[in-house]
């Protein structure tokens, strides 16, 4: 009866850790994907991003990962994955670039990086600048050639000179006053935003929710909320004249130029530029006068105004 019962342990296994997680590890043999901790411990990153970070990262090359699909995958909602998105595109887990297939449809591609990655986003302008660059002239400087003697321990360097350029016609460009305006010029005045003629909150709400989903369809249409509040009005504008929000979003997300450097300033030109015509005038004179009962025989007849027939207008004159 004198002896003592253990029922626990006098304290804790020196390895087991006072408080905070534990790990149970178990290695994978396959489905897995490596996730290094510079993307699953990011400081900046919210953890919305880091979590679509890791399962795009798991997903296999081709995966459809637009907002959309995200959507249906994910109850969170489109803005909160959009902002997660241009998230990884700042930090360089992510990139999307929009590209024209030979159908004349434009895409989106998206590349995703295991490691944070910068990107040069002028590449595709250099490109595009280097297709267009003419053939170099036949008088281009020749850089110096070196040629090896056979016959002597080192290198003999033989320098070709290179033609003196021709200064006449910088000097001529130079000496050449700028053309100044002429007494007859009339500067071009810029061309003013539309605006709708009658005001209505219910179109400033719709051109604000349509100008917020552009993001989402052109990730180059990152608009704040001052530049959605300076293209509500056009926007309006185009409703009021009975353009459908899809055929605005078709005007303002087809044919971008590449790459597109001033997102607002090409909207409100597009805005400007391509505004429908309005509509017809719906106060036209009808094409034939109201029916009116007749004041005598209370029949039925076409007048502009109330009053008697004809046919009671002429036994009126008769008995007068």
């Amino acid at each position: 009866m004198d002896t003592q019962q253990v029922i626990s342990p006098s304290r804790a296994p020196s390895r087991a850790p006072s408080g905070g997680v534990v790990h149970v590890k178990v290695r994978h043999s396959s489905h897995f994907t490596v996730i290094g901790n510079h993307l699953a411990q990011h400081v900046e990153l919210s953890l919305i991003a880091i979590g679509l970070a890791t399962h795009i990262q798991s997903l296999p090359t081709g995966a459809k990962v637009g907002i959309k699909c995200l959507v249906e995958r994910f109850p969170e909602s489109e803005a909160r994955i959009a902002g997660a998105l241009r998230e990884l595109e700042k930090h360089g887990y992510l990139h999307r670039t929009r590209e024209r297939l030979p159908s004349g449809r434009v895409v989106t591609r998206t590349t995703s990086y295991n490691q944070p990655c910068t990107v040069d986003r002028e590449a595709p302008a250099r490109e595009l600048r280097a297709n267009r660059a003419p053939s170099a002239p036949e008088h281009a400087p020749k850089t110096a050639h070196i040629t090896r003697n056979p016959l002597s321990t080192g290198p003999k360097a033989t320098a070709v000179a290179a033609p003196t350029p021709v200064a006449t016609a910088t000097a001529t460009a130079k000496a050449e006053p700028a053309p100044t305006a002429g007494p007859h010029t009339t500067p071009v005045p810029k061309a003013t935003p539309p605006r709708p003629k009658t005001p209505r909150p219910e179109l400033d709400r719709t051109a604000s929710v349509l100008l917020l989903d552009l993001a989402e369809r052109a990730p180059e249409f990152d608009l704040s909320e001052d530049d959605i509040q300076a293209l509500t009005p056009a926007v309006a504008a185009w409703l009021e004249r009975k353009a459908t929000p899809a055929a605005i979003r078709r005007a303002l997300t087809t044919d971008l130029p590449v790459p597109l450097k001033y997102p607002v300033k090409f909207l409100e030109s597009r805005l400007t530029k391509r505004l429908p015509p309005p509509l017809p005038p719906t106060d036209r004179p009808p094409l034939y006068d109201p029916l009116q009962n007749c004041d005598g025989c209370d029949r039925a007849f076409r007048a502009p105004e109330p009053g008697n027939c004809a046919e009671c207008c002429r036994e009126l004159a008769a008995t007068a």
